[in-house]
């Protein structure tokens, strides 16, 4: 019999033409006023996992189970995240199949350099011992802290706001691994977009900003059953506002697949996190163009 695999992907681009012009490397603008206070923040977990962590309002989560080519299997992957204040914070949970050690864990999740291996630093979480990562300004802040246990690996990170910032120090010292707690439970979805400032559209997309949009965590948008009977292939394309308080909005379709597979990009593209576009010193809203693919291989 023949297995069909099914794939679907993701690519993007600012509403312009190609900008082969580097990217100033700036900071993330200074926070001025909080829209969300961490003590406001409420304790969220996952119902059949054993971790929680306080955030700044329900998140986004995605589950999907991964083919693993080497063992022929499927591991687990649960993405989750929010985005409040100029950051994103994002937890991923991988059961860990085929078993692998911290170490291999943080290799596998570096192997793009995201994080400055220079900055490890370890970090105990009770009798936990886990290792945290950081890069400054390349183009955003980025902290991150791992763990393996109980079967599972673990990323917490914070993207936009250094370690020092007031949220991330809560968001770090809220986890909680190996033990249930009580605490929101959260589901697949698009969860509930901060709410903050109104702010301008940049009309002319990337070349206009000092700093684009820093994608966080883009969940790839799945086959509904209707399409995998289908066989459904091919390409859809929006378009959309990445807005200065990181809610994504306006969405348009400009190129469009049948079987359900436009609304499940649709659905992928609103679980999407991001740290806004930066323009004299202030988070700003800019349009870009997606790309998801169906593929049938």
């Amino acid at each position: 019999m023949k297995h069909l695999s099914l794939l679907a992907c993701l690519a993007f681009t600012a509403l312009t033409a190609p900008d082969l012009i580097a990217q100033p490397q700036i900071a993330s603008p200074v926070v001025q006023t909080r829209q969300a206070e961490p003590q406001t923040w409420k304790r969220y977990t996952v119902d059949g996992e054993r971790f929680s962590v306080s955030l700044p309002t329900a998140p986004a989560m995605t589950t999907q189970d991964t083919l693993i080519l080497e063992i022929n299997r499927t591991r687990r992957e649960r993405s989750i995240g929010v985005y409040a204040d100029g950051a994103v914070y994002s937890i991923n949970v991988f059961e860990n199949i085929p078993k692998k050690s911290l170490d291999d864990f943080i290799r596998e999740r570096n192997r793009y350099n995201r994080w400055d291996s220079s900055t490890e630093t370890p970090v105990i979480l009770n009798d936990l011992k886990g290792k945290q990562y950081s890069s400054v300004g390349k183009p955003v802040n980025d902290t991150a802290q791992f763990f393996a246990a109980e079967g599972r690996l673990y990323e917490f990170s914070v993207v936009g706001n250094t370690a020092e910032d007031e949220g991330a120090k809560q968001f770090f010292s809220s986890i909680v691994i190996g033990k249930k707690t009580d605490g929101i439970d959260i589901h697949d979805g698009e969860g509930t977009p901060f709410s903050g400032p109104d702010c301008d559209e940049i009309a002319g997309g990337g070349r206009d900003v000092d700093r684009r949009v820093r994608v966080v965590m883009k969940p790839e948008p799945r086959y509904n059953e209707l399409a995998r009977q289908k066989q459904t292939v091919g390409r859809v394309t929006v378009k959309a506002v990445f807005s200065c308080n990181g809610s994504i909005t306006d969405i348009r379709v400009l190129e469009e697949l049948p079987n359900g597979l436009t609304d499940q990009a649709i659905a992928a593209l609103k679980k999407l996190k991001f740290v806004p576009a930066v323009k004299n010193g202030k988070y700003v809203s800019m349009w870009m163009q997606l790309e998801y693919n169906f593929n049938l291989y």
